[in-house]
């Protein structure tokens, strides 16, 4: 399996993450979509794109070979029209349905390694709906932090939908503290992260040394 520095430190903490691999072409995203299984989820790859959705480099539920060919050229077209350096597409399983979180970090230069949690996915810049602490963190830190936020309800169950799993949410935000202020990280974004009851998803991240 090919590896993503950003990654290969996550799995080196301890964090879960879907199967993933890193296709250089056509053929290897092909093989890895038929080793992981069908739907897949497809990201472009490039040190000029921190945020691949907006370049236009996500695509989810690719449902079979001709459509990850098909995803693997339109990549390829859009960093040249971006001028975008293309390190690759990452092939990866689609993750569950559930809550789209945030789980990020700065290191502040006076307090130290900071962590946030929120509302995350594509809106986490429009609601704005984070709670923070200092880290290192306990577990009842993480309780009250999801008190904080106003969507809290959606985390805990609302209108007859379960609640997330609050145990896993937990095991992420301790690991991402320990991360941040093992590595000394300036920035750390897990988002988004995605709960059920069941556990959760790590499906992207985008870290700053």
């Amino acid at each position: 399996m090919r590896d993503l520095p950003a990654f290969k430190l996550l799995k080196r903490y301890g964090f879960g993450l879907l199967p993933y691999s890193l296709a250089k072409n056509e053929k290897q995203a092909i093989e890895a979509a038929e080793k992981m299984g069908y739907p897949v989820a497809m990201k472009l790859i490039s040190p000029q794109a921190s945020h691949k959705t907006d370049v236009g480099g996500v695509r989810l539920d690719v449902k079979n070979h001709i459509g990850v060919k098909l995803v693997f050229k339109e990549f390829k077209s859009i960093a040249r029209a971006k001028e975008l350096g293309l390190g690759g597409v990452l092939v990866q399983r689609m993750a569950r349905k559930g809550v789209e979180l945030i789980i990020g970090g700065k290191r502040d230069e006076q307090f130290g390694s900071m962590i946030i949690l929120g509302l995350g996915g594509i809106y986490v810049e429009i609601f704005r709906d984070i709670s923070a602490r200092l880290c290192p963190i306990t577990r009842s830190d993480v309780e009250e932090m999801v008190n904080e936020l106003k969507s809290h309800p959606v985390l805990l169950g609302a209108r007859g939908k379960r609640g997330i799993n609050l145990r896993a949410l937990e095991d992420v935000m301790l690991k991402t503290c320990k991360l941040m202020e093992k590595e000394n990280l300036k920035e750390l974004d897990l988002n988004p992260v995605i709960f059920d009851e069941k556990g959760g998803d790590l499906v992207d991240v985008r870290m700053v040394k």
